[in-house]
């Protein structure tokens, strides 16, 4: 039996003290969260884990270095110690990465010197690196392919880098090991009440249309750009509490930078802060800010946006970037609280937590990088409201599923996997076909997608080359070459006929023809 039949005969026969809607970074942090508590608990969602927001950051776990120049010390503060709890709970997947911000004005130096070392001082025992100041022939050594006019220096600070989707994963995994029940493609249809009160949802099984009802004592609504959808499930007249922008990211060969180090630009013309970023051997640059008409799992992109990310990163570059250059573009939306609603929820640090009338708990806003604060704060206020009985919160120093002891080599494509790399091995020792490339242009396995299949609960083409791996954002062409060997392979783990491969095929070259430029 694979895992998401047995959460499904889990979800119909058992009852939980919290049910969970949305297995997002938020979602996915409260799960670990309750159940490491002691609380029966079950997370469903409608599609994949991370397949909206939580799977298209620009990649950072950071404390925000813009907030520091607005004078939110206490945000930056309490994201630098959330950054040394993801590094520290997931090694194999957070790494530290040295950020290079270059300076074209003698005065750069000071100012932005000046406010980089105060992030670092912010950061106390948990700097992930000095903060240091270099004149023109030291950052060329840094970093050859910087633009040499007029260069004065750089400032160089650490931040902390990821793998959104697979840290999803890892939580989702955690949580489950913990003994939470979690499905992916289950959605939530509708709520059942008595007295007014929520006692139970019922949710739909994605893939047979089965739906059934599961009975909990707190549910609660983290699903992230789909928010206002489940707040009218409970209500349909509640105001709107969010507006989506969307940010949209290009993908880039690794010559770009040429070292392990990112490009940091503090302040673009509009006010907005650009990264280049090393990335799972390419180099992302982003990001984009635009207002979106409608939350969506694939916003897409505009044109414009891949002008103004060559734009404003071009002038920081020796060799000029084209579109020619461009291996994937990907964007995700971001929920922002700024509906009429929002009048309405409990304002904590940077997301907001509400209790409707029935007695739903909304989570929404806030980063990455505090996803598990936010998850604490959640619980915690469910505790205040006593929805729950009292339990204190484990999870500051809880290792997440695969964590090592100490961090492995980020260019080993298997070292995300942490201590479950075995397993991936074990497969191609029982079968040396498996350890063939799926690609030249990427550094997957096929071996990963059976792995996928029999232990991440993925349950198509685009769950393994988007999120399992990241194919799809790495290269996008490279992606759909892969795609056939996924299908077949996932087929024989999941019992799938020929039409069926034929048909995910299919779908995911529909869905990559949006990553990829025209050529």
């Amino acid at each position: 039996m694979n895992q998401r039949t047995q959460a499904l005969q889990q979800l119909q026969s058992d009852t939980f003290d919290v049910l969970i809607l949305g297995g997002g970074a938020t979602g996915l942090g409260i799960a670990v969260d309750a159940v490491t508590r002691g609380y029966r608990t079950a997370l469903v969602d409608a599609g994949d884990f991370a397949q909206a927001t939580s799977s298209r950051a620009t990649k950072l776990v950071h404390g925000g270095v813009r907030y520091l120049a607005s004078g939110q010390i206490s945000l930056v503060y309490e994201a630098l110690h959330e950054r040394a709890a993801m590094l520290r709970n997931a090694p194999h997947l957070v790494q530290p990465l040295p950020f290079v911000t270059p300076a074209y004005r003698w005065f750069d130096l000071p100012y932005y010197g000046t406010g980089l070392k105060l992030y670092d001082v912010l950061s106390g025992k948990a700097t992930m690196g000095p903060t240091s100041i270099f004149g023109h022939d030291k950052t060329l050594a840094l970093l050859p392919n910087i633009a040499r006019k007029n260069l004065k220096g750089s400032i160089v600070y650490y931040d902390g880098q990821f793998d959104d989707a697979r840290f999803s994963l890892a939580l989702a995994r955690t949580a489950v090991d913990h003994g939470a029940t979690v499905a992916n493609y289950v959605r939530c249809v509708s709520f059942e009440k008595a007295s007014g009160k929520i006692t139970g949802a019922v949710l739909r099984d994605e893939e047979t249309g089965n739906t059934f009802r599961v009975n909990a004592k707190v549910i609660v609504n983290a699903t992230g750009i789909f928010t206002d959808e489940v707040r009218h499930l409970d209500n349909p007249s509640d105001a709107p509490l969010l507006n989506v922008s969307r940010g949209t990211h290009i993908v880039v060969p690794p010559t770009v930078l040429g070292r392990d180090y990112a490009i940091m630009v503090p302040k673009t013309e509009d006010g907005r802060v650009i990264f280049a970023i090393p990335w799972l051997g390419k180099v992302v640059i982003g990001t984009t800010d635009l207002a979106a008409p409608k939350p969506e799992i694939e916003p897409g992109h505009q044109d414009d946006e891949i002008d103004y990310i060559l734009h404003h990163i071009n002038p920081y570059l020796q060799h000029t970037i084209t579109r020619a250059d461009i291996l994937s573009v990907f964007s995700g939306l971001r929920p922002l609280i700024t509906g009429p609603g929002a009048s309405t929820a409990r304002l904590s640090r940077e997301h907001h937590i509400e209790r409707s009338p029935s007695g739903l708990l909304t989570i929404a806003g806030g980063k990455w990088t505090t996803y598990r604060r936010m998850a604490q704060d959640l619980v915690d206020f469910a505790i205040k409201h006593e929805m729950l009985p009292a339990a204190a919160c484990r999870t500051e120093k809880l290792p997440l599923r695969g964590a090592p002891l100490k961090a492995g080599d980020p260019h080993d494509p298997l070292s995300r996997y942490g201590t479950d790399r075995a397993a991936v091995e074990a497969l191609v020792t029982a079968d040396a076909s498996l350890g063939a490339k799926l690609d030249e242009a990427l550094p997957f396995i096929q071996a990963e997608a059976v792995y996928a299949a029999r232990e991440e609960m993925a349950r198509t083409v685009e769950d393994v080359l988007s999120r399992r791996m990241r194919a799809l954002l790495l290269d996008a062409k490279a992606a759909v070459r892969s795609a056939p060997k996924v299908a077949e392979l996932l087929a024989r783990e999941l019992g799938h006929d020929a039409e069926w491969q034929m048909e995910q095929v299919s779908a995911f070259r529909e869905l990559a023809a949006r990553y990829y430029l025209p050529s």
